[in-house]
Order: structure tokens, then sequence, then C-alpha cells
């Protein structure tokens, strides 16, 4: 395994950290833990959860992720080994069965149930889940402002909440998910003028078939030190080219949620099939040389891998031992040049 700093602290990180939020739900409590077994068998010690896991989110599941990433942590005794993040579920109908009010009321509230559900006493990194404002997220390619959103600017008081539940002791540091570069540099912009915990991550979408982290994102993450924590890297699974190759499960995600079509356009498809043939090409599962990729990014601080199986789980542990050369890079770069970001 490689390891890293988180930024801005002396927390040593796998480049690889373990997603879980098919635990739950398309897994279960005894396959979670051997994953989690795995995983810190070949030196992963970054686990990444949330209080709405797992996914698709609902009231009856809601936290059961972390319960299971709980009751590891009890029965093996390596909560000093572990790094663990979570997250505030961000506010609208997908998580109203969690609660209603916004982060700044609720955020007290979801460190203290998740720290239950863990069975621990801190969170290492605590994440706001996405932006309350409205902005374009999950898929959707531009922004259009909303002269209507009701959002009023209180990255301030969030940010103050955040330091008294630090001063508490309860998480130690802070980071973002699904933000934009304008929310990203406000919520910089209040840490630096008022002396406030400043963010040290973003966990948003980035994949071969998603790489608009690249944008101004990307500056941001390098000159900022707010480094990405990479999600999704294998776009729903579609990413290992068993959609295609008609090889996927009966529990694959996108069988048992095809809603999740994030991933499924025509020109996503006919991308994937183009990175499969250069993979093939190159002697690599398309898998693998999809996970190096993302895991070599100079502004990638982690990327975060999920399976459902433990023989997933290891071809995607072992993508760490994958090389992409200079080569490689300018065929992958040709790809997206003609297909440029068709899941954005």
């Amino acid at each position: 395994m490689k390891y890293t700093n988180l930024p801005s602290t002396n927390i040593k990180v796998s480049k690889i950290c373990l997603g879980t939020m098919t635990w739950g739900n398309q897994n279960t409590e005894a396959e979670g833990h051997a994953q989690m077994d795995l995983a810190f068998e070949k030196g992963i010690n970054f686990f990444d959860t949330a209080e709405l896991y797992p996914v698709p989110a609902e009231a009856k599941t809601s936290g059961r992720t972390s319960e299971i990433i709980g009751t590891w942590l009890k029965k093996t005794g390596n909560r000093d080994k572990i790094i663990l993040a979570s997250k505030i579920a961000g506010g609208g109908d997908y998580t109203a069965h969690i609660r209603t009010t916004g982060f700044a009321k609720g955020i007290k509230d979801a460190v203290n149930k998740e720290l239950k559900r863990l069975q621990t006493d801190y969170i290492d990194l605590f994440q706001l889940h996405w932006p309350e404002r409205d902005t374009n997220t999950f898929g959707v390619r531009d922004y259009v402002h909303n002269p209507n959103d009701p959002w009023e600017d209180n990255f301030n008081e969030v940010l103050h909440v955040l330091q008294e539940v630090i001063k508490e002791g309860k998480i130690m540091h802070v980071g973002l998910s699904n933000e934009k570069a304008w929310g990203t540099m406000r919520y910089l912009e209040e840490s630096n003028k008022h002396d406030l915990p400043r963010m040290i991550t973003i966990q948003n979408a980035y994949s071969l078939l998603n790489r608009v982290f690249e944008g101004d994102m990307a500056e941001i993450a390098i000159r900022e030190n707010i480094k990405l924590l990479a999600y999704s890297p294998m776009a729903f699974g579609v990413l290992s080219g068993k959609y295609i190759k008609g090889t996927a499960s009966d529990n694959a995600r996108l069988k048992l949620f095809p809603r999740f079509s994030r991933y499924s356009s025509e020109q996503s498809t006919e991308a994937t099939k183009q990175y499969l043939q250069l993979a093939e090409e190159n002697n690599m599962s398309l898998a693998q040389m999809s996970l190096a990729f993302v895991t070599q990014r100079p502004f990638v601080a982690s990327n975060i891998i999920g399976a459902t199986s433990v023989e997933q789980l290891k071809e995607n542990i072992d993508s760490i031992n994958v090389e992409i050369n200079d080569a490689l890079l300018s065929e992958i770069n040709t790809i997206h040049a003609a297909i440029p970001n068709p899941a954005p």
C-alpha cells in the first residue's frame, strides 16, 4: 500500500480508502466485516461512511453502514489503527427522514449519532455531504441560478458549530463533499478571516467518465491544499466493463437500482468501450486502469473504492500496483478529448 498525509495534518492515510455505502443493503454485516478484514490486511487504514448510508437512502436503513463499521471496530479493537471519515446529510426531500434542519442546527446531532453507531469517541474527518444552497450536483452539467433559492449565506455559522464540536474532541478535522469552486473558496475565506476550522479535503465524483474536477477545482485543490477524496472512481461499476461484457451479477448496483443512470448514457457506454479496449491492449483490466488513473492524479489525496464482493475488492486494491505511464496517459487523454466528461 502507498500512503500520504491528509492535507495540513500529520495523519497518514492509505492512498486507497475503503468505501462502504453498500453495506446494510447490497451487503450484509458479515460481508462488510470480511471486506474490512481484507482491506486492513492489505494496508488500507482509511474508511469512509456517512449517516445516510447505505445507498439508496431510506429511513429503514439509514445509519446501518456505520453500525456495521462499529461492530467490526468493537470486535477487532482496531479503532486506533483506522482513520474514520463520515458525513452529515444535506437538506432536501432525499434526506428528510434523517432531519429537516440545516447543517448549523444538525451537526451536533449528526456527530453524536454517528459516534454511537461507530462505537467510538471521535471521528477523524467529518464532512458536509453536499451544498445546502441550490446548485448543480449529481449529473447536472451546468449551474443555472434559482432566484427563489431560500438559502442564506451561513458559511461562518457552520464553521463556528464545527469549531465547537472540534473543541469537544468529537471530530478532529473537517471536509466538504459534492461542493463547487465558489462554495469551497467561501469556506476557506471564512476560515482565513476568522481563524475557524479549515476544510482539508473535498469528496467529489471523479473517474474516467467524469473529470469535471480538473477544471477550477483541481487548481483550488493544489494551490489551497484541499485535496480530493475521489468517489465513484468505477462509475457505479460501469468501468469494470461488466455491463458491456454482460457479466454483471444480479447483485450489481445498476441491476438492483436502474434509476442510478448517471454513467449509463450512450456517450458513457461508447467511452467505456474505448477505455476497455485500451486497457486490454495494455494487458490490464479496465477496473485496474480506471482506479490507477484516479489514484495517481496529483490533486487526489485518496481514492475511495467500493465493492460488493471480496473478490472485486481484492482486484480493486491491487490497482495500487498498476502504473499509468505517460504513453498510456496520452491514450487515455485522446479518448477523453473525443468524448469529454460524458457523465458529469
